[in-house]
């Protein structure tokens, strides 16, 4: 195959690379994907990584671009807030946003990654599977491929070259030999854990629905996403070393031991938690930050390949989703040029990805420690109070990222201001009813000014 800037090579075919498959198919370039994994609509594979995500505004939008969206809604289950549980057993929900539209859309990775491989196929995309890519020349764009069943290495020359190969992408490590590359990578000292929650003899689900169950407790929690039929996609997140670690819970006794002092509730609901902990892996968590995302117009870094993300903000799914829509934007404007079009990309996005991994960090704290405070919930109330009477104006921080396609650094940057606000207006209160309507105007109009807000 001669290298021509009409023919486009993916590597990987996880969410985002068959996305872009069908974007570029869409506007006429010959698309071919290389898979390391075999195609797992034939071998499925087991639970213990991501097996459910957040999908939201950002990540909407980007399916409605493709012509998917209307397809997807029998497969995700929408969620309306957080529903906290205490050791108790008490439940406090705390609504996402101001009306019902403002949701967040729990669905199954493996049921939208196949549906989208299902249509980059039919718009003409070719997945190769079973293909890892060993090696990239930076020079003349051939890729280094390995079939994992035979062994087999070949070399195949190409054009342009995205990596939408994850966060140990091949093609930027290769970038790292570029003499003036930029990388970091940062790990939290958490783990994950993928368990169940069986669907009841009925099919249904045995907790509220629609809702992302959480279990704050301080240094660790518990989240549950509901699934389509019936069960709930459960994780657990613990330090890897120390008191209740993964490295402490190493028996059937005390992870038996530890649920049911700090999950007790959860715990009458798991039959299958001894089996799905010691079965499924422990999976690690990082944040990646990189630079340049591109070499010329020959090579490009795209989703967690330039930018891997921590995930409790629910962005890592619609961050990448919106990678490959700001891309398309460009190349609808400035046509093939792929020089120009990779440089305007990462200037356009590189801000915006730093700011949304910093706050899923910054968010991994709030719904561990925060979300189930008497002060925090009060403050939720004040800022939904402040976003109904001031509605493109004083926009909560979780709204502008999720419900909105405001850029993240322009979330980042509004929800410090707005912090800063809520902090002297709930100094003095403990009720909502008891908020200064007066200071809190003279607040707001001092120092944010009207949104954009993005359709």
């Amino acid at each position: 195959m001669k290298p021509t800037s009409d023919r486009i090579t993916l590597i990987g075919a996880g969410l985002n690379g068959p996305l872009l498959a069908i974007l570029l198919r869409q506007r006429g370039f010959a698309v071919d994907l290389f898979e390391r994994r075999e195609d797992m609509r034939r071998t499925r594979s087991s639970a213990g990584r991501s097996i459910n995500l957040a999908l939201s505004t950002r990540g909407i939008h980007a399916l409605r671009e493709a012509g998917l969206w209307e397809g997807m809604r029998n497969i995700i289950t929408p969620m309306k807030g957080r529903m906290m549980h205490s050791i108790a057993g008490d439940l406090t929900f705390q609504p996402y946003g101001n009306n019902e539209t403002e949701v967040i859309n729990s669905i199954s990775r493996a049921e939208l990654n196949i549906a989208l491989m299902n249509a980059a196929e039919e718009q003409g995309a070719v997945i190769h599977f079973n293909q890892r890519c060993t090696g990239y020349d930076l020079k003349t764009s051939a890729i280094q491929l390995r079939d994992e069943r035979t062994g087999d290495e070949n070399t195949r020359e190409t054009g342009v070259v995205i990596g939408c190969d994850g966060s140990a992408s091949a093609i930027r490590t290769e970038m790292l030999r570029l003499s003036r590359f930029n990388f970091s990578q940062q790990y939290l000292d958490y783990g994950y854990k993928e368990l169940t929650i069986p669907a009841g003899a009925d099919g249904r689900h045995l907790l509220e629905t629609h809702a992302l169950h959480i279990w704050p407790r301080g240094n660790l929690m518990l989240i549950a996403l509901p699934n389509s039929d019936g069960t709930f996609a459960c994780i657990l997140f613990l330090p890897f070393e120390g008191t209740d670690s993964f490295g402490s819970l190493t028996s059937v006794a005390e992870v038996l031991k530890f649920f049911e002092s700090r999950f007790p509730d959860a715990l009458s609901l798991m039959p299958l938690l001894v089996e799905n902990y010691f079965t499924n892996p422990t999976g690690a968590m990082v944040t990646i930050k990189c630079s340049p995302w591109h070499v010329e117009g020959r090579t490009l870094l795209l989703g967690d390949a330039a930018h891997a993300i921590v995930p409790f903000f629910g962005q890592g799914l619609n961050c990448g989703f919106e990678d490959c829509t700001a891309l398309m934007e460009l190349l609808d404007h400035y046509g093939p040029d792929w020089t120009l079009v990779f440089h305007k990309f990462e200037n356009a996005r590189k801000a915006n990805t730093d700011a949304i991994a910093d706050m899923a960090i910054e968010n991994f704290a709030e719904m561990r420690d925060r979300v189930g405070d008497s002060r925090f919930l009060l403050r939720k109330k004040v800022e939904l109070a402040l976003e109904a009477k001031y509605p493109q104006i004083f926009v909560p921080k979780y709204a502008m990222v999720t419900f909105h396609r405001i850029p993240y650094s322009v979330a980042q940057a509004r929800g410090a201001i707005q912090d800063r606000i809520l902090s002297e207006l709930c100094e003095t209160i403990d009720r909502v009813e008891n908020l200064d309507w007066r200071r809190a105007d003279e607040l707001i109009r001092l120092d944010l000014t009207p949104l954009e807000i993005h359709p």
